[in-house]
């Protein structure tokens, strides 16, 4: 059971170390872009490669479908961001379990965007947890963890495609080593040290520049992809900040007279762009201007002149 790209690595390697995979479940296909045009889930689109069963339920607790997966009789059911919660009724029908694979060190990021808020939060590490799922969300019994440093230029997106492959790998490990009509040996969480890690929306991506220069550049970094990190120039035109570089304990922007408010730009000389927020500088290195290809910024400083003394919105818009 998977929809996202993050669940394809998963799926491949199964099939690369020669288990039966009887059947894919995902969600059904989606209106999607500009065109509105009806898009397959992407691992429905590797499962008709392989030429393998699909069902594509719009709600999987519907009784129709328990049915249909009781007749598959699956020995063990693989989870990995597939967007439903399973009722008791799905979970207690295979012997060996339902398998989920978490991008976090749960109970730690519980929920639909862990990558993500482990960013935001500054983490300065995270990992994949596979865990026998019960009828909660993120709350079953753990399997086993693999943990990784977050390094500084690591992104949602990059973070993503590394813990979806580590997964994958702890995967094969699992089911090899399973017991014969048993689920795998698993503990409990500690649910008093759980945080939540809800699904993100298009309102969490406004930049603050009140805030601290390393909160803001952690904000892009956990935003990269989806929705993005974006701030408001002129007064109404959105601007999505790419990259960044956090330069919170240097000060060369002047304390003085407007300068110090968040927000106001500094050119230099080399055509870099920096701006002043609640504590430190936040250096921009690519942005992208509404309707616009991504660009690095000295580009973005030529084309819309910009002039030191402006500001980026720090309004929080309803």
């Amino acid at each position: 059971m998977g929809t996202s790209e993050f669940a394809i690595p998963a799926l491949k390697e199964l099939i690369a170390h020669d288990f039966e995979v009887i059947a894919v479940v995902t969600q059904p296909d989606r209106h999607s872009g500009r065109g509105k045009k009806l898009s397959p889930p992407p691992i429905k689109q590797i499962a008709t490669e392989y030429k393998l069963k699909v069902f594509q339920p719009e709600k999987v607790r519907k009784s129709e479908f328990v049915e249909t997966l009781k007749q598959l009789s699956p020995d063990v059911i693989v989870v990995a961001a597939f967007g439903q919660l399973l009722p008791q009724t799905v979970l207690d029908i295979p012997p060996c379990g339902v398998i989920n694979l978490h991008p976090s060190l749960l109970p730690k990021y519980r929920g639909a965007a862990p990558i993500q808020w482990a960013l935001i939060k500054g983490e300065t590490e995270t990992g994949i947890t596979l865990m026998l799922l019960d009828a909660g969300e993120d709350t079953g019994d753990i399997i086993c963890m693999e943990r990784i440093p977050i390094e500084p230029k690591d992104t949602a997106e990059t973070l993503h495609n590394q813990l979806a492959n580590i997964g994958a790998r702890l995967l094969v490990k699992v089911l090899t080593d399973l017991p014969q009509g048993q689920p795998p040996k698993a503990i409990p969480q500690n649910h008093a040290d759980a945080t939540h890690a809800p699904r993100l929306t298009k309102a969490v991506g406004q930049i603050n520049w009140s805030e601290s220069a390393s909160t803001i550049h952690n904000l892009i970094r956990g935003t990269a992809g989806w929705p993005g990190a974006y701030t408001f120039f002129r007064e109404d035109m959105l601007l999505k900040i790419i990259r960044s570089l956090s330069h919170e304990n240097e000060h060369s922007l002047k304390q003085d007279g407007p300068n110090k408010l968040p927000g106001t730009i500094k050119i230099t000389a080399e055509q870099q762009l920096f701006v002043k927020t609640g504590k430190g500088e936040l250096q921009l290195l690519q942005v992208q201007p509404a309707t616009k290809k991504v660009m690095k910024v000295q580009d973005f400083v030529n084309g819309y002149q910009l002039k030191n003394g402006e500001r980026f919105s720090t309004l929080i818009s309803s």
